[in-house]
């Protein structure tokens, strides 16, 4: 027997499904030119380019150095809980009852539960087309099947409850948004989003609501889909206003009559969130650390306002101004119609890093990218000045 013989894994039909992070490709290789002593500009990570807030990183070192982490309850720390229900009281004027609030390993742990309680196999869950990709793949790993439905400028990228209406089918089980999205930026109106509602309340399915970019707005203040009802499931996050990217720790706001499901599945999956993260993530609510979220919310908008411009300019077609998050989704079909091959050479020729619109969908993936601009306004000048001369060069 030829023991060296690679043999091919009998992997699970889902995997076929589930697509890698294509941008791991450009991250990869903007390395190894860094390595080469290559200067990279990146406007590539979804993550504040900044170090987690003092109050919330000493709170941290402080239950380090106490000693006392351990497992958490599978729902997270009460304290934790409590914390998040009053963050609700104080941002929102909504009474969350914390035995609603989940506290989970990050956003994608909340999706993954989400998924996991509400999903039987070949139920369907409609979302947008493009948006964040782990969302379809969530829905695919529990056996259930993600309905992309195309979007455009002329519903800023979002669904409408029209849409969701001539969607529906028989195996339709919930739909998902996210306001603002990933990789657009944009809010869905919230009379649409009341609309929306309705229709799936009619339609005896389940909302979900992604608003892990609540705070970064740049405009109207946030209102959550909490204020409409309470029979819908919500995932928020640690990592974008709050900027705990590498804490990996978010939640999920469910109706009650699921979290029993929801404390069964996240003990069985998880065993609980990190916590250390948990202790240290009480002290993102403190006046101290929500007056940085704000500055830093501030120079967000900031940087939107210096890039688009620019990123227009150029030729890179924009049509809606995104009011939330901190990406911008352009449209490079002036300069290129193969995004991901136009993103590899800007890469290797411009120095500068972003993200082909493959890694967000199939509707027009070809022929947009993605810049994330959390970058100071210099950083982003330069970038820019590379890729005007880059494409003047041509």
């Amino acid at each position: 027997m030829n023991s060296s013989r690679v043999l091919t894994p009998d992997l699970a039909a889902r995997m076929a499904e589930i697509e890698p992070f294509h941008v791991v490709v450009l991250v990869t290789r903007a390395k190894e030119l860094e390595a080469q002593g290559r200067s990279i500009v990146s406007m590539v990570i979804g993550e504040p380019d900044l170090p987690t807030a003092a109050p919330i990183a000493e709170a941290g070192i402080a239950a380090i150095r106490a000693g006392q982490v351990r497992y958490t309850q599978g729902l997270g720390t009460t304290a934790l809980r409590q914390a998040i229900a009053g963050w609700y009281r104080t941002r929102y004027g909504i009474d969350v009852p914390y035995g609603r609030v989940g506290v989970m390993p990050g956003s994608s742990g909340a999706l993954l539960i989400a998924m996991g309680v509400l999903l039987d196999p070949g139920d369907e869950v409609l979302m947008a087309d493009p948006s964040y990709p782990c969302n379809r793949h969530f829905v695919r790993a529990m056996e259930g099947r993600a309905v992309c439905l195309p979007v455009g400028p002329e519903s800023a990228y979002q669904l409408t409850a029209d849409m969701v209406d001539r969607h529906w089918s028989p195996r339709t089980r919930a739909v998902m948004l996210a306001s603002p999205s990933n990789p657009t930026g944009t809010i869905i109106p919230f009379d649409e989003l009341r609309a929306i509602h309705e229709v799936v309340r009619r339609r005896g399915g389940t909302l979900i609501v992604d608003e892990i970019y609540h705070g970064l707005t740049y405009g109207e203040p946030d209102r959550s889909v909490l204020e409409i009802a309470d029979d819908v499931f919500v995932i928020n996050s640690f990592s974008k206003y709050f900027g705990m990217t590498g804490w990996r720790l978010g939640w999920l706001v469910a109706p009650e009559a699921y979290m029993d499901a929801v404390e069964k599945l996240a003990q069985n999956l998880f065993i609980s969130a990190s916590d250390i993260a948990q202790q240290a993530a009480i002290a993102a609510f403190s006046p101290e650390a929500v007056r940085i979220h704000e500055e830093r919310r501030e120079a967000f908008r900031a940087q939107r306002d210096f890039l688009l411009p620019r990123l227009r300019k150029l030729g890179f077609d924009i049509p809606v101004e995104p009011q939330g998050a901190f990406y911008l989704y352009a449209n490079c079909e002036k300069i290129t119609n193969d995004s991901y091959a136009f993103c590899l050479d800007v890469l290797e020729n411009a120095g500068v890093a972003i993200t082909p619109g493959l890694d967000f969908g199939t509707h027009g993936a070809s022929r947009h990218v993605r810049f994330s601009y959390p970058k100071p306004i210099d950083v982003l000048a330069e970038g820019v000045d590379r890729l005007e001369r880059y494409l003047r060069s041509r």
